[in-house]
């Protein structure tokens, strides 16, 4: 499954709380915490972003607190995968559990600019930069994460599995 977006550029250390900031967790509403998502770094954020963009952050991208909330703001708003230099590691579950693809591809994420056009196959770790023709290579999503991912988080996967049995 590949994903074709624009990014959404962001630097090192953004962490959960300028991601969904406290003051609006008195939601559990995906719509809800999409409409106040990335508000505090970047207030036309939840305004202008698009289904199908992809949000590009530096090193550490959500650190901070363990919120779940967070990765379901990204997600509700429509953005289908992340690529960062690396994550934190709670959020990088949070995402995994949401069905959320996170890839890292290290320091080379320098290289990809706010508005760049990015084609994404979680798949194969492969991501293209359609605007300046770069290619980088993520780790791919071990097969149980994509199915994970393919069933819309965790919970669902489990469900599934459930039902199989």
């Amino acid at each position: 499954m590949k994903i074709e977006g624009k990014v959404w550029r962001y630097g090192d250390h953004v962490d959960t709380d300028v991601i969904i900031p406290a003051r609006y967790l008195n939601s559990f509403d995906p719509i809800e915490l999409a409409s106040h998502c990335m508000v505090d770094i970047d207030p036309k954020f939840s305004q202008q972003v698009q289904v199908g963009d992809i949000i590009v952050g530096g090193k550490n991208f959500g650190c901070g607190s363990s919120r779940e909330h967070a990765p379901i703001a990204i997600q509700a708003s429509g953005v289908p995968v992340i690529v960062a230099d690396s994550f934190a590691r709670i959020f990088y579950r949070n995402g995994i559990n949401i069905g959320l693809p996170l890839l890292e591809i290290g320091a080379e994420v320098e290289k990809i600019k706010a508005d760049d056009i990015l084609r994404v196959d979680p798949g194969t770790g492969v991501i293209e930069d359609v605007t300046t023709g770069d290619r980088f290579m993520a780790h791919p999503l071990p097969g149980f994460v994509q199915e994970i991912a393919q069933a819309g988080g965790l919970v669902n996967y489990i469900k599934g599995k459930t039902k199989a049995e």
